[in-house]
């Protein structure tokens, strides 16, 4: 099982019982509502938090294999010059 699958079931688990919590506590409806906007917020702004972390480490990992690949097409670019200045200068 990968670490996301994991991480998600925790999250689940995690808002479940906060949920079935708040839905068992001996308090007025309204102050019930109030506390599960309240949870339901900080929720959401925790995923988005883990989300933007998730984008800005795919990012960064897109920008390492751009530059590995620069890396490797410089050299093979400059040999391909010179072999074609080479054959210029067989043939010319």
């Amino acid at each position: 099982m990968n670490s996301g699958k994991v991480l998600l079931s925790l999250l689940a688990g995690v808002a479940a019982g906060a949920l079935l919590g708040i839905l068992f506590a001996p308090e007025k409806g309204s102050v019930t509502r109030k506390k599960m906007s309240k949870k339901a917020e900080e929720y959401g702004d925790g995923l988005k938090e883990k989300f933007n972390e998730f984008v800005d480490d795919i990012s960064e990992k897109f920008e390492e294999v751009k530059d590995d690949i620069s890396e490797f097409k410089e050299p093979k670019k400059s040999r391909s010059e010179s072999t074609k200045k080479d054959v210029e200068t067989a043939t010319g």
